[in-house]
């Protein structure tokens, strides 16, 4: 009985494997050598930068490229021109020069021209914080400054700046792989065509509000005012929904439209400071230069005293003023001022009520929820 189960058993393992055998010859898959070869000069970053999900689909788009006779719009932006020349000596073919691209944050709302105005305590996530309204400013186009880009960069090239509250990318160590640019839920980092050196001339700045508000979220907001693009000798600036726009492919870095904005949104970046650049203001003179001037001699000797000026740095240690300019709810109005009588004023009999000799009337009925919390 052993001796049959031990045939029997060996019998079915044989058959087992011819069959196996013959299926995997039958269906298989023959993988061209060179995508090993050029997965192995690849960086493995793995990043994404490319448009595949890794190095290695990377290598297996590359090789069916080449077999149809070009590998023309495929780049590493990690390995750059270096390894795509690699690359095309194994495929046996030419490859052109890629153009350089850098990580460019197109947000100037720095903590001087765009102060906070409430103050976020929930998950440091941009994603999150972008979930719950404007941020920690009136911008509801600018960084968030909760550093997720930081998070997502593989390279170590871009850091929060503690100072202005913004990120800054290092440009000798920024491959333009897109993974910043991808994980910003407000897509203020574009990857961006740059010369040799790594220069651009760039509208940094993203809000699509109209001027006088987007001039108040930010003193150094783009207003739409189209004074760059009228200088603009090449054609690179396009102005839509009140935002300027400079096309890199066309821009000449000639730095007029920087010498013409008035609120100092464009910028060459990577470049030596233009000194007929308009430096743009921040919020504190903004509201200085908007607020209206006294009407007599008396209300000018009677202005307070310069504030100190802020260092602008978060967390912020002035107090947030708190404005409202909408009607209180009768229990709004308890809890802001205290135990007060809400009676209303017509059946005092002509009384002065409520703390100070004033009046507190309300023209909206309580709930019972309401009455019973203020004892009437």
């Amino acid at each position: 009985m052993i001796l049959i189960a031990v045939l029997v058993l060996g019998a079915i393992g044989l058959v087992s494997a011819l069959v196996l055998w013959i299926v995997a010859k039958k269906f298989a898959v023959k993988e061209d050598p060179r995508i090993g070869q050029v997965n192995e000069v690849l960086p493995q970053a793995n990043c994404g930068g490319c448009g595949f999900p890794g190095c290695s689909a990377m290598a297996d788009a590359l090789v069916k490229a080449a077999g149809k006779g070009s590998i023309d719009g495929l780049s590493c932006p990690v390995g750059g021109n270096e390894c795509m020349s690699k690359i095309a000596a194994i495929l046996g073919m030419e490859a052109g020069a890629s153009v350089p691209r850098l990580a460019v944050v197109r947000c100037n709302g720095t903590c001087e021209f765009r102060p906070r105005v409430t103050n976020y305590e929930g998950a440091m996530s941009c994603k999150i914080a972008n979930t719950t309204g404007k941020g920690e400013t009136m911008c509801a186009y600018g960084c968030l400054g909760c550093g997720d880009c930081v998070a997502a960069c593989q390279f170590d090239a871009i850091h929060m700046n503690p100072q202005t509250g913004l990120p800054e990318v290092d440009k000798n160590k920024c491959t333009a792989c897109g993974s910043c640019s991808k994980a910003c839920p407000r897509h203020i980092i574009e990857i961006r065509q740059v010369d040799e050196e790594k220069a651009t001339v760039v509208v940094q700045c993203m809000n699509k509000d109209k001027g006088a508000q987007a001039k108040k979220a930010c003193s150094a907001a783009c207003i739409g005012c189209m004074k760059c693009q009228q200088v603009c000798g090449s054609d690179a600036i396009t102005i839509e929904n009140f935002l300027a726009y400079i096309d890199p492919a066309k821009c000449t870095q000639c730095r007029s439209c920087e010498e013409v904005c008035p609120q100092g949104s464009i910028i060459g970046l990577n470049m030596e400071p233009n000194a007929k650049r308009i430096q743009p203001k921040s919020a504190q003179e903004t509201a200085q230069s908007n607020s209206k001037p006294a009407t007599t001699a008396t209300q000018t000797a009677a202005a307070a005293p310069e504030a100190p000026a802020s260092h602008n740095i978060r967390p912020y240690a002035e107090p947030l003023e708190v404005k409202y300019d909408a009607p209180l709810l009768p229990s709004q109005q308890y809890l802001l001022h205290g135990t007060i009588d809400l009676t209303p004023a017509d059946t005092k009999a002509g009384e002065k009520s409520g703390e100070n000799g004033k009046e507190h009337s309300y023209d909206a009925p309580l709930l019972p929820s309401q009455q019973i919390m203020l004892g009437i």
